[in-house]
């Protein structure tokens, strides 16, 4: 496929920080893994990559605004488009030498996710898309996949950490998921819950609490992929709340409706 100058611009930046970040996860395999030593080493990493992309997409467009998990927000000249990026998705992952991470990026405009990249250096899958266009990976289209029967469904989530005040929240729903289904994963990298979707292996994915770099990119993938998405609260925004639920179309309804209660 042969994507938009941004979208080209977007998959290089993706590259180039997914090469300083396998770097770094060969060195932080190799680390004591204590919360200061190993922590510390991964902030390093998560700054680099971020900085790295930084210097990508400003260099290549000046006058778009910025949103990093790392560095923040800036409005840019151009109000209408903006750059929304986790450098390191899955850094507990990364942490732990478990190569399942990856880099986010998608650029939005006038309020609208038109283009997205994740990138899974450890695998050295591409997943992309740009609004119309379509969703790949790698030189492959993607699509969702085409199971109807909850019974047979994979389904993906999110665990809370950290003593965080919505585990029950998130028990009851699995609690309600679970017998329904053939199965339920957390692997702890959202965007890499919204591509693998994207690519029908997972079949659906649910999860609250997430910031826009967690899903932005992603969302956009899936959607190109055929995929349908909501915020558990109907009535709300996916990224501006943070809680997204996605599947197929035939899945979707009976998915939405066990998480909903």
């Amino acid at each position: 496929m042969v994507g938009s100058a941004n979208l080209n611009i977007m998959i290089k930046a993706a590259r180039r920080a997914g090469r300083a970040l396998v770097k770094d996860f060969r060195e932080v395999e190799n680390l004591q893994v204590s919360m200061k030593g190993a922590g510390d080493f991964v902030s390093r990493a998560d700054l680099n990559a971020e900085t790295l992309i930084k210097e990508d997409l400003m260099g290549a467009r000046p006058t778009y605004g910025w949103l990093g998990e790392e560095g923040g927000g800036a409005e840019g000249q151009d109000p209408t488009r903006r750059w929304i990026v986790d450098p390191l998705d899955g850094t507990t992952n990364f942490l732990h030498g478990l190569p399942h991470w990856a880099v986010s990026i998608a650029l939005e405009h006038k309020g609208q996710i038109v283009a997205g990249v994740v990138f899974d250096p450890a695998k050295d899958e591409m997943f992309f898309a740009e609004k119309g266009a379509g969703a790949w990976m790698n030189e492959s289209r993607l699509r969702v996949s085409g199971r109807s029967k909850m019974i047979e469904a994979l389904f993906a989530t999110g665990l809370p950490f950290g003593g965080r005040s919505d585990l029950p929240e998130t028990l009851t729903e699995m609690a309600r998921v679970a017998p329904a289904c053939s199965g339920i994963r957390r692997w702890g990298a959202a965007a890499l819950d919204l591509a693998y979707v994207a690519a029908g292996r997972y079949d659906g994915y649910w999860e609250r609490r997430l910031n826009a770099w967690d899903i932005a990119a992603g969302l956009i993938i899936l959607r190109e992929a055929g995929g349908l998405a909501e915020p558990i609260e109907p009535e709300k925004d996916i990224v501006a709340d943070g809680t997204i639920i996605c599947a197929n179309e035939a899945l979707f309804s009976p998915l939405a409706k066990l998480v909903r209660g």
